[in-house]
């Protein structure tokens, strides 16, 4: 178990670290104080042999590149002040209501121009025990940061386990009651981008999904997914459901567990490689997005090819929309409480390596 840093360039003037941790089994995760971005996750395959299984760059410099800019996927990056959109960019708490960026049409999507994933986040610690190491980052997000109201101060701890988990925890609190919706936004592919993911074979233990409106947003509306495209409640073939949603999953679904225990949400695993992905959460819901948006332009500089359908996030987090809709479980923080979730990612492979 070990944890390693190096420069990994300069944002407006300061300097961007990036850190390997690795332990010591074939898992290892790569992650930037730039936007607290995960840039890497190597996991071995049922043969043993490691590949990238997720959406980065080697360099910083990729993440500033025209064709990332003009197509903003957040590949890896922590998502806040809220994750997702929020309707017209408008919610009212302690009785005023704010007006945030519109930067996703007429709506506000992930933290507004400048989110928690375009800060240098500061490194609290960094931590090598017998069965661990771990990365803890913080952020300090000032009252009126991309007009929300409330200074809010984020810790985030990274934890690479010795039996190939990667815990992430988020933790803040506020001076002021405002919305926090904090979460990861890795794009996976098993395959290690040999092919899109529509091969994947996915369970999800969620028996509705929020239904958005026209402009791509929840309002309050449910439905259930019970012998539907959208249902993944037994193990699916992702590309099974294509044939009716020929732009695949944009879903935010809403778990069956109770809404705040940390409990296995999800499974997917790859049939060529064996690679498998389990996620525990202490989230209400998670989104399932397939990567209708992403540009065929985007690639690793080792050449592994991005792009439309070649990745899937569970971008697990609070409801979208959810200061403006009825019941949404902690989707607001207030002064005095602790905001404290967790979500895991495990990964294994379905057949013992040989």
């Amino acid at each position: 178990m070990n944890i390693h840093e190096e420069p990994f360039g300069e944002f407006e003037g300061s300097p961007v670290e990036l850190y390997t941790l690795d332990n010591g089994h074939g898992v290892v995760v790569k992650i930037t104080t730039y936007g607290g971005t995960v840039t890497s996750i190597t996991t071995p395959d049922k043969h043993g042999n490691g590949a990238d299984i997720v959406c980065g760059f080697e360099t910083l410099a990729s993440y500033f590149t025209d064709q990332y800019k003009g197509n903003s996927p957040y590949f890896g990056c922590l998502v806040g002040r809220y994750a997702a959109r929020i309707k017209d960019g408008k919610f009212t708490v302690d009785g005023n209501q704010h007006q945030v960026a519109t930067n996703d049409g007429p709506n506000h999507l992930h933290g507004g121009i400048i989110g928690y994933d375009k800060r240098i986040w500061s490194v609290e610690s960094t931590a090598e025990e017998d069965d661990h190491v771990a990365l803890t980052l913080t952020l300090d997000s000032p009252d009126g940061e991309e007009s929300f109201p409330g200074h809010v101060e984020v810790t985030v701890e990274y934890k690479l386990t010795a039996d190939n988990q990667l815990r992430i925890n988020y933790k803040a609190t506020t001076d002021k009651t405002t919305p926090l919706s904090l979460t990861n936004h890795t794009y996976f592919n098993l395959n290690g981008f040999t092919d899109t993911v529509l091969d994947h074979v996915l369970q999800l233990s969620a028996d509705r999904f929020l239904v958005c409106d026209e402009t791509n947003v929840p309002v309050g509306e449910e439905m259930k997914v019970a012998g539907s495209v959208y249902d993944f409640n037994s193990p699916k073939r992702i590309g099974d459901a294509f044939g009716k949603l020929e732009m695949g999953f944009e879903h935010y679904y809403a778990f069956t567990k109770s809404p705040d225990a940390l409990e296995t949400v999800a499974r997917v695993s790859e049939p060529k490689t064996g690679r498998t992905l389990e996620v525990l959460t202490s989230e209400p819901g998670t989104l399932l997005y397939t990567g209708r948006y992403t540009s065929d332009d985007l690639k690793r500089e080792s050449g592994a090819q991005f792009g439309q359908f070649r990745g899937f996030c569970l971008e697990t987090s609070k409801y979208p929309n959810g200061p403006n809709i009825d019941n949404a479980p902690r989707s607001v923080l207030s002064p005095g409480t602790q905001y404290d979730e967790t979500t895991v990612y495990k990964f294994g492979v379905e057949a013992p390596i040989t």
